[in-house]
């Protein structure tokens, strides 16, 4: 009896010693009535457990969570290794509300490959399981987000246990534990959408850009570049779970190895670059070596990916290492090539130094030493924006330097500045041309797919796209065209056409177009139109798009209005009158008489808040200009714009109708019967 009671008073002591230990950090969340939060991580109610490679059940985990030695999670994005091992993790919650909950869980990264969250309700004993992961196929997620989200419908007065099941291929697991409500997450998300967008927005057009630049001028250090930034894009459209939703969306091997596929072919390729364009070959064989070993060794890894699963838990480790060793190799070039007085561009210093500045940042994040702000979170991203901005600067350089080389095969410097200008020239046709073709493919196969779903969400989509390839590939034309101009190569065709059916076409897409932007569209026209005019429609449409998509893009709240008419003039001329006034921003006097120059817009805040290139209405004047017409501008600031546009055309004949005879034609069949062979 006394062993008994020893015993029985020797647990009852550790019972109590571990509840107030443990329940005093890692208690219960509780939603308070008139405290509920939009926004928290819960890190601080949560722990988690190691469990190795059990594979355990939600039932004997739920009866025996305790004795897996669960710790508390230190931070609100804690690092749990780069591991193969299962891990289970538990908070709870409690609504003190008489009303229920809604919020969104967010936990684990997005290439996280195995995510499940069991709800269990302590009153009723009733379990819920979620499933999540990039694993499995995307269309099954529990909720469809690249990250790895919940949605959490708390009863009122409930009662909860959340358990956290996580599994990845050697990968590092990190353990959020964040809630969202619906509008919190909403904003979110679309703040996200933005800073991503410029930043994919901007490794993509450096990457395209500089793929022509190899092109035309047959550098190589163009090309390496131009697929670094790719498959840098590639890399970290893995990591935040978009190659994943866009591009592997069945899951399997492609959606679970993308991360370190592309994070290794990166590293070669930024090694390569950079060897190329500091000419390491050159100046320092050792360093050369060096490189070599690590393109060797990360091939290596490559082919171990792909044909030994079982080495993958050593990969990522390995691959860590190795990306570090590069940024020493180049450093090192660097310092080198500095200690010989060898010249090195210092915009290819500034960005390998932004990338090791970011990186730092991020690790030393994953270790808890930085908070888990979004800039923290995301600093590997801004190192590498800010490596790419000032890697593109060396790049420009490399451009100057190459075309100095050139020039300085010609000591004339006016033979310089022609050969100068017709490069500029044949690059902007080039561009324009290469553009051009895939813009249409993508329109095209859009209209496709659009036509060929149902889905209204792809079909809204499909429009987004569309509408945005529209946009791009009137840039492009303008660049065509304003190469042609420069060149005078543009010219006008002659053909009939309705001016009617033109200008109501043109009508209709503005009014899509305002609308869109919430804006009032009035169109207005008087009767006399002629049925057919000559003349070049093509360019009459280009003027008309040019006026009335900048009436819209220019005008935030008020109204767009379309005013047509015609006047019939003597020599079988009519005049088209179009007039186009909006409630934008205007433009101040002083800049009407330059508002025609290429490259030109009202102001630098213009360019910066509506885009564009400057040259639409450089062109539109050209065009205009060449079919002997006239067009007036009036503006004021703050208060809006009117065009008027007038152009000559020639009034076309209209076809005479032949009469058909409907007499009855009689044929001589000579004797033989119609149904004879």
């Amino acid at each position: 009896m006394k062993v008994n009671k020893r015993f029985s008073y020797s647990n009852f002591v550790k019972t109590l010693f571990f509840l107030f230990v443990f329940t005093s950090s890692y208690s219960q969340y509780v939603f308070q009535p008139n405290s509920l939060p939009e926004k928290m991580s819960l890190h601080s109610y949560t722990t988690v457990a190691d469990v190795g490679q059990d594979e355990l059940d939600i039932q004997y985990v739920i009866k025996n969570y305790d004795s897996l030695n669960p710790t508390g999670l230190k931070s609100d994005n804690e690092d749990l290794g780069f591991t193969q091992n299962y891990f289970w993790g538990k908070t709870s919650l409690e609504n003190e509300s008489d009303f229920d909950l809604h919020y969104y869980l967010e936990t684990a990264r997005p290439i996280t490959d195995r995510v499940e969250m069991y709800v269990v309700d302590k009153k009723s004993g009733v379990i819920l399981k979620y499933l999540s992961g990039d694993k499995m196929p995307f269309g099954k997620r529990a909720f469809s987000n690249r990250k790895t989200i919940f949605k959490l419908d708390i009863k009122a007065n409930a009662k909860l246990d959340l358990f956290f099941h996580l599994k990845s291929d050697g990968e590092v697991i990190k353990m959020p534990v964040i809630l969202n409500s619906a509008d919190s997450l909403n904003r979110t998300e679309s703040f996200e959408q933005f800073v991503f967008g410029v930043f994919y927005g901007m490794l993509g057009i450096a990457s395209v850009i500089y793929f022509f630049f190899f092109f035309a001028l047959k550098e190589r250090a163009f090309l390496y570049y131009s697929l670094y930034v790719f498959f840098v894009c590639l890399m970290q459209l893995s990591l935040d779970g978009y190659f994943y939703k866009h591009f592997a969306p069945s899951g399997g091997w492609l959606a679970q190895h993308c991360v370190l596929f592309f994070a290794m072919v990166t590293l070669i390729l930024l090694g390569k670059y950079s060897e190329v364009f500091l000419k390491i070959e050159q100046h320092n064989k050792l360093i050369y070596q060096l490189f070599q070993v690590v393109y060797l060794s990360s091939f290596i890894l490559i082919l171990l990916i792909l044909f030994v699963p079982s080495a993958l838990v050593y990969s990522y480790p390995i691959a860590n290492f190795l990306g570090l060793f590069i940024l020493i190799l180049i450093i090192s070039s660097i310092v080198i090539l500095i200690r010989e007085n060898i010249k090195v561009d210092l915009f290819f210093a500034s960005g390998i130094l932004f990338l090791i500045l970011g990186f730092a940042v991020f690790i030393l994040n994953n270790f808890g030493f930085l908070p888990n702000t979004f800039l923290v979170q995301n600093s590997s991203k801004f190192g590498t924006g800010l490596e790419i901005i000032f890697l593109s600067l060396s790049m420009s350089n490399l451009i100057r330097n190459l075309k100095n080389e050139k020039n300085e095969l010609n000591r004339l410097a006016l033979v310089r500045s022609e050969e100068m200008n017709e490069l500029k020239t044949y690059f902007l046709s080039n561009i324009s041309h290469e553009l051009r073709t895939p813009l249409n493919a993508i329109m095209n196969l859009i209209d496709s797919i659009s036509s060929e779903v149902e889905d209204d969400k792809i079909k809204k989509n499909c429009e987004l796209i569309k509408s945005s390839s529209h946009g791009l590939l009137s840039s492009v034309n303008d660049i065509l065209d304003f190469s042609k101009i420069e060149k005078n190569e543009l010219k006008l065709e002659r053909a009939a056409f309705s001016p009617l059916e033109v200008l109501e076409s043109l009508s209709r897409s503005a009014k899509i177009r305002a609308k869109d932007k919430g804006l009032e569209f009035h169109f207005s026209k008087r009767d006399g139109f002629p049925d057919l005019l000559i003349g070049d429609e093509a360019r009459l449409i280009q003027v008309l798009n040019n006026v009335l998509g900048n009436a819209i893009k220019f005008t935030s709240e008020g109204f767009v209005k379309f005013e047509i008419e015609s006047e019939i003039k003597e020599d079988k001329k009519a005049s088209l009158i179009i007039s186009v006034t909006d409630s934008g921003v205007g433009i101040p006097k002083e800049k009407l008489d330059s508002i025609f120059g290429s490259f030109s817009q009202n102001s630098r805040d213009n360019k910066r808040d509506f885009g564009g290139l400057g040259l639409g209405l450089y062109i539109v004047k050209t065009l205009v200009d060449m079919q002997n017409g006239t067009i007036l501008m009036d503006s004021y600031v703050g208060k809006g714009t009117s065009c008027k546009i007038t152009i000559d055309f020639d009034v076309a004949e209209q076809p005479k109708l032949e009469t058909v005879s409907l007499e009855p034609v009689s044929y001589d069949l000579g004797g033989k019967n119609y149904f004879s062979c």
